[in-house]
């Protein structure tokens, strides 16, 4: 099994109103910064997990973003894989 570094990013769909970002750029409006115009506010995640491929730790953090992770019906994620350690196994 070799181990691999899910990086996630979970946004509400740009059709989805975003009242935290809203909230967030009326605060940044007060403190002076007009040039701000618009934020988005999201969740970012870094998984380890095992698997034995990177299809097979895609496919897993998938199925996690779907049962668990992220909301299909207002959000869409992206995933990023990455090796994160040597392979493990036998000593």
């Amino acid at each position: 099994m070799v181990e691999y570094r899910a990086l996630i990013k979970v946004m509400l769909k740009p059709t989805v109103l975003d009242p935290q970002g809203v909230a967030v750029r009326n605060s940044l409006l007060t403190m002076g910064y007009e040039a701000v115009k618009s934020v988005r506010v999201g969740k970012h995640l870094e998984l380890t997990l095992e698997a034995n491929s990177e299809n097979g730790a895609y496919c897993l953090a998938q199925e996690l973003c779907d049962e668990l992770l992220a909301n299909p019906v207002v959000e869409e994620y992206h995933i990023e894989l990455a090796p994160a350690g040597e392979e493990k196994g036998g000593t």
